[in-house]
């Protein structure tokens, strides 16, 4: 996490409600320095590590992120390998920082986009944030080349989608339609409790069973097998008419953070803004 500052104010992450003008934030004193961060990461990638992944907040608040790719894109695992350097981001400074993030050395990004409609948009992200800048980003971060992966598709590049109950059910259907056949990978994530300051409520939870059940509705679906030990997402394939997952197609992924709890094989460890 290089920031615990975010220009969006979703509900269900940092609501108005305690995220106001009066909030503090850490001075920026406070925050690790691009130096140290890289140090601590050398130090984990020594000990195996193979993986970082940048978050916040937004990251791409954090001036000069750029820098820090740039440093963590030089490390190298015991064998001598590059990292998978990766960041999660709202999408909403994406568009103009694309590129001059590949050039860094950003490998793979994931996108937050939780519907369509832009209506359902605005009000998710609760600071009136039009839906197209962040599809401008989306296409922006494909054009750079960003997770574009030796087939020529975009599997390092994936859309993570929020389902609250009562706000953006209907934006289920519409996603799936929009990214198939895209090479993106779109994750259903489940609603969940997020440090206690989002009045999450288990009824606007909507289990990842009937996100898939609504799919399925409409796509042939296969269970695909994990990529990798401790994965958080279980992934599901568009079929063709065979039956068989169409890569061409691309996938589906369900995090089901409350329902069906990953944490017994978790291979994370998380360095927080402040260290």
């Amino acid at each position: 996490s290089v920031t615990d500052r975010c220009n969006f104010r979703c509900n269900y992450c940092m609501p108005k409600e305690v995220f106001d003008k009066n909030y503090t934030y850490l001075p920026h004193t406070d925050l690790l320095r691009f130096e140290e961060i890289t140090r601590i990461a050398r130090l984990f990638v020594a000990h195996g590590v193979e993986k970082i992944r940048l978050t916040g907040g937004e990251p791409l608040l954090r001036k000069n992120i750029e820098i820090l790719i740039g440093q963590l894109a030089e490390l190298r695992t015991p064998a001598g390998a590059p990292l998978d350097i990766t960041l999660t981001t709202n999408g909403s400074m994406l568009a103009r920082k694309a590129q001059v993030l590949k050039d860094a050395g950003l490998q793979r990004v994931t996108v937050s986009l939780d519907g369509l409609d832009d209506a359902v948009f605005r009000q998710m992200n609760d600071v009136d944030f039009p839906v197209a800048e962040v599809l401008e980003g989306i296409e922006a971060a494909k054009q750079a080349g960003l997770g574009l992966d030796a087939h020529g598709r975009f599997s390092g590049l994936k859309v993570n989608m929020v389902v609250k109950r009562h706000t953006n059910l209907d934006q289920i259907l519409p996603m799936a339609r929009h990214f198939r056949g895209t090479g993106i990978a779109l994750r259903f994530i489940e609603y969940m409790d997020v440090g206690a300051t989002n009045g999450w409520r288990m009824d606007e939870v909507v289990p990842s069973s009937e996100v898939l059940h609504t799919l399925q509705q409409e796509f042939s679906l296969v269970p695909l097998p994990a990529k990798s030990t401790g994965e958080t997402a279980q992934r599901w394939g568009y079929a063709d008419d065979s039956g068989a997952h169409d890569p061409t197609l691309g996938e589906v992924g369900f995090i089901s953070s409350v329902t069906q709890a990953f944490c017994g094989d978790c291979n994370r460890a998380r360095l927080s803004t402040e260290g």
